[in-house]
Formats: C-alpha cells, sequence, structure tokens
C-alpha cells in the first residue's frame, strides 16, 4: 500500500494542487504614454542556461494583464527581486491585484524606480526602470520571432481566439509565455563581491520563498532564513584516464599532466563537455598547450572581474 494518496489536478495546479516554492519578483514594463509600471510574479524561471548564444528567462502570466500587453507591444521588461521584508511582500501582493489600471497601481507604489543600465547605454531607446530596493534585477527582451510569435498583439482583453503557440507568446485564451532573453543583470555591490569572491552564507540576499495565493483569501511566504552548504561528494577518476580523453578531443590543442589534474574531479558523463570548453577557450586565446595556470583562468569564471577589480 502507498503511504501516499491521490489530489485531483486542477487549474493553477502550482498552488490548488501542490506546494511549489516560487520567487517573489516585481516585473517592470512600459505603457503606452511610456510610464513603468510594476506587476508582481512568481512564475519566474531559467529557461537557457548554456548552449545558446543568450541566456534567458521564462515568464509565465495572464495575457490580459498590463504586463503582458506591455509585452506584447514593446517587448521590453525589467525582474526585479525583492528582499524579504514584510511591507515588500505586502506591497507586491497589492501590486498584484488584477484589474488595476497601471496608474492606479503607481500612485502609492512604496518602491523607488531609477533609471537601469540598458537606458544608460542605449539613450536613443527607452526602458522600463528598476526597482531600486531589489538586491538583483535582470533586464530584458522579449524574444518575439521564437515560436513564430513575432505576429502576437496588444489589446484582446477578454481572451486571445485560437491558434495559440506552443512555448511562446499567447499559448492559451487567458494565457501567455514570454521567453525573455537577460541583457543585463544588475546587482548591488555586496552581493556582487559574494558571486566574484567567493559564496558564504553571510553573503546571500534575503529572498523571500512565495506559495501563491490559496484559500481563496491569502498570499502565503516563508521568511529568509541563513543558508547552509552540503558538501558535494567527489569521485575522482584519474590523470590517465583524463588524458586518454583529452587526447582525443582535438588534433592540435594538448593538454599537460598539470591541466589534465585539474580535471579529475570532473564527473566522467561531463568531462566532454568541460575539454571541449578548454578547447575553444585555447583556441580563442592562441594557446596550442594547456597547462595548469591556463586550467585557472578557465575555472574562474569570474577572472575579469577580479582583474578590473584588482
Amino acid at each position: 500500500m502507498s503511504s501516499f494518496e491521490n489530489l485531483r489536478i486542477v487549474d493553477n495546479f502550482y498552488q490548488t494542487s501542490a506546494f511549489f516554492p516560487m520567487p517573489t519578483v516585481l516585473i517592470g514594463t512600459l505603457t503606452e504614454s511610456g510610464m513603468t509600471t510594476l506587476g508582481s510574479y512568481s512564475l519566474v524561471q531559467p529557461y537557457y542556461i548554456a548552449g545558446k548564444d543568450y541566456y534567458s528567462m521564462l515568464l509565465c502570466c495572464r495575457n490580459s494583464s498590463n504586463t503582458a500587453q506591455n509585452l506584447l507591444r514593446n517587448g521590453k521588461c525589467s525582474i526585479n527581486f525583492i528582499p524579504d521584508k514584510k511591507r515588500y511582500f505586502k506591497e507586491a501582493v497589492r501590486l498584484g491585484f488584477p484589474g488595476d489600471t497601471p496608474e492606479e497601481k503607481m500612485k502609492d507604489c512604496i518602491f523607488t524606480l531609477e533609471e537601469g543600465l540598458m537606458a544608460q547605454d542605449n539613450r536613443s531607446e527607452s526602458f522600463p526602470k528598476v526597482v531600486a530596493e531589489s538586491f538583483q534585477v535582470m533586464e530584458c527582451t522579449w524574444m518575439r520571432e521564437l515560436d513564430k510569435a513575432q505576429n502576437d498583439a496588444p489589446g484582446q482583453l477578454n481572451g486571445y481566439p485560437p491558434p495559440y503557440h506552443d512555448f511562446n507568446g499567447i499559448t492559451s485564451e487567458f494565457g501567455a509565455h514570454f521567453i525573455l532573453r537577460i541583457d543585463k543583470i544588475l546587482m548591488k555591490s555586496k552581493y556582487r563581491d559574494t558571486i566574484i569572491k567567493g559564496v558564504r552564507a553571510k553573503g546571500f540576499p534575503r529572498i523571500p520563498v512565495d506559495y501563491g495565493y490559496r484559500d481563496s483569501k491569502n498570499f502565503w511566504y516563508t521568511r529568509f532564513r541563513r543558508p547552509h552548504p552540503e558538501l558535494l561528494p567527489i569521485r575522482e577518476g584519474s590523470i590517465q584516464s583524463v588524458r586518454y580523453a583529452a587526447d582525443r578531443i582535438d588534433d592540435r590543442i594538448r593538454f599537460t599532466d598539470e591541466a589534465c589534474a585539474k580535471l579529475v574531479k570532473v564527473p566522467r558523463i561531463f568531462l566532454p563537455t568541460a575539454l571541449k570548453g578548454c578547447v575553444n577557450w585555447a583556441k580563442e586565446h592562441d594557446v596550442e598547450i594547456i597547462d595548469a595556470e591556463h586550467m585557472d583562468l578557465i575555472n574562474d569564471k569570474r577572472s575579469k572581474e577580479k582583474q578590473g577589480k584588482a
């Protein structure tokens, strides 16, 4: 006998039929008049994380929302991650109430808006402002050509007729998905330093965890608690096994034994990908023999920022 019971799956299953932890973000978009308006969202997640020529996030939302209509119109947004403060979450709940106009939402908004880096770098274009109280912001562009969604347009506030797209643009009568290319990630100095110099528990931002709208009455979330690390168990290979793979990855680029030693802790399934990455780096930097010092540079994804700080 199973120790579980079946639970019927209904609409909005992530909050009606499950317990699903989510972030709390404010998405900034531009109205027709050029004003930045904010909407609260939790169904936001990484989408393209590697292997493409850009990185992206995925937003799931009502297609009649101010956010969706503005994205369909001009394709620009800011994803603002707010820290764990009770009054911030209360304001996020207010900003998420459906039906209010942008002017009504923003009239007494407690958050501070400021220019993002995209606006500073592209003075001839208009971009949504960012929330100054955020610990990080992603400035994004909707990739409307994906899934042939380039003809999706604003204006339908009572449901869109078919046909629908599979994963981008208008995906159902009342739903929309937006694949958002990340143009810039903005981060407050304290947390940027944590990522560049090394992560420690005290360096994490205070991030609330949202559990959504439940019991037809309340939005639920949990307060931030200090994160704890758990050491990954390492299964080391041998220099010989790395050497065997390295000698066959490219006919021109070679690895020293010291360089191979830097790769013995890479899981076997990821080793070919890691070696290909090393070879690509070597070709970009006119290196034919990769040594331990080169491996240190390759492994340090933040070496440019560290050199800049120095």
